[in-house]
């Protein structure tokens, strides 16, 4: 059985660029921390995991994903990446390719909804998916043939660990956020529902629509501040369902997994050789571990 390995790009760069130093440069003078330190990431990747299977999505824009067209001010408190960082990105998206994994990107869709699609149809396939992130959103996609690998810490989750971590079962993540909002993504949430709230509240409900079928059976929950609480929930009904729609990822979008697609056979030599020598990699150059194999000389003798 094939486990197939989707890594969510966007934390490494972002985490690369701010913890490495600026100093590092291309040959002709160019800024590329992160371009280095998530080069240095996906190696780590092939040296740790030996992935037969894999797959790469990227964020294509911050503000004009499907969640903005329903809601304005989705992480409208980000400041856009700064131009050293802007600069950046699309030599991450090369040195991917370069290094003979399949790549994803949408304007309208996030990184999230690209891995969310491909590890539904890994698993309705029979096969194992192993998300590779620190976006604690996508521990919603959690299941029996979905883990989640938290990379930096090297932490693991199945749905077991998710729930010990956030209180919740996994599919109850996008209800989690619902009621505890989050800061980082905008996402407004019911005010006055904080985390531990929410979670009991998950634990007597399913999600936020039986919690409002049987918003009246609050008072007879072991909960502080019942009436007051009911009042909140009520009072921001439609901004608890528009939070739902806003926390979930969607597994839907239109991108389809092949197995051979998403096969990994290695670093194209042919396109790392140039593209590294710009970026003045030779040190990161050899230490890729797996190379694709050179096509077979068809001259006969």
């Amino acid at each position: 059985m094939a486990i197939v390995y989707l890594i969510d790009a966007s934390p490494y760069i972002f985490r690369a660029y701010f913890s490495l130093p600026a100093a590092i440069q291309s040959a002709d003078g160019r800024q590329v921390n992160a371009v280095y330190g998530f080069t240095e990431f996906l190696i780590q990747v092939l040296t740790k995991a030996r992935p037969t299977h894999l797959a790469v999505a990227f964020d294509g824009s911050l503000t004009t994903s499907f969640r903005n067209e329903i809601y304005p001010e989705y992480k409208a408190q980000r400041a856009l990446p700064p131009a050293e960082l802007q600069a950046q990105l699309d030599w991450c998206f090369q040195v991917t390719k370069a290094m003979g994994m399949a790549a994803f990107i949408d304007e309208r869709y996030e990184a999230d909804d690209i891995i969310g699609t491909l590890a539904t149809q890994v698993a309705a396939a029979g096969q194992a998916a192993v998300v590779v992130s620190s976006d604690k959103d996508l521990a919603q996609l959690v299941n029996e043939h979905i883990s989640y690998w938290d990379f930096a810490r090297n932490q693991r989750y199945d749905p077991a660990a998710v729930r010990k971590k956030f209180g919740v079962s996994p599919q109850q993540i996008p209800d989690l956020l619902a009621l505890m909002g989050d800061a980082v993504d905008n996402i407004p949430g019911v005010k006055g529902v904080g985390r531990k709230t929410a979670a009991a509240l998950l634990n007597h409900f399913a999600h936020i629509e039986e919690l409002y079928e049987n918003i009246d059976a609050l008072g007879q929950l072991p909960l502080r501040a019942g009436a007051a609480l009911k009042a909140a929930l009520l009072a921001q009904k439609e901004q608890a369902r528009l939070s739902k729609k806003l926390a979930a990822i969607a597994t839907d979008m239109p991108v389809e997994y092949e197995a051979n697609a998403l096969k990994y056979s290695g670093a194209k030599r042919k396109l790392v050789e140039p593209l590294f020598s710009r970026l003045s990699f030779e040190r990161l150059k050899n230490r890729i571990p797996i190379w694709e194999a050179p096509p077979k000389n068809d001259l006969t003798f």
